[in-house]
């Protein structure tokens, strides 16, 4: 593989995380429901982290199709609000290792770093 550098953009909506709540089964009131999320300590609601990290992989899967994942590593420093642009970042460290990142951009604040181990 040779070197890999992928950036892209992405502003997060609300529709996203209902979505893939739905899509997942993952209907935590922190992800879908405003009211409920007005009276945590976020005062809003947050994309699921496996959100993000699919925005990720279909980066990914854009740059080489037949990727396939052997294993992955993530934390989640930060909230990812509705709203809030997104610097998405995918970047070769060494041989099938790939470093994955997803920086807010009003703050610099890391939404998702990790790592992806293509098989």
């Amino acid at each position: 593989m040779s070197s890999l550098l992928i950036e892209r953009q992405w502003i997060p909506t609300q529709e996203e995380f209902d979505l893939f709540a739905r899509i997942s089964g993952d209907d935590n009131p922190i992800h879908v429901d405003p009211e409920f999320s007005a009276r945590t300590r976020f005062g809003r609601t947050v994309s699921h982290g496996m959100l993000i990290y699919s925005k990720l992989w279909g980066l990914i899967m854009d740059a080489m199709p037949d990727a396939r994942q052997a294993s992955q590593f993530m934390m989640f420093p930060h909230p990812c609000f509705a709203g809030e642009p997104v610097n998405l970042t995918v970047e070769e460290i060494a041989g099938r290792r790939l470093s994955v990142r997803a920086v807010r951009q009003a703050d610099g604040a890391e939404l998702l770093v990790g790592e992806a181990e293509l098989a």
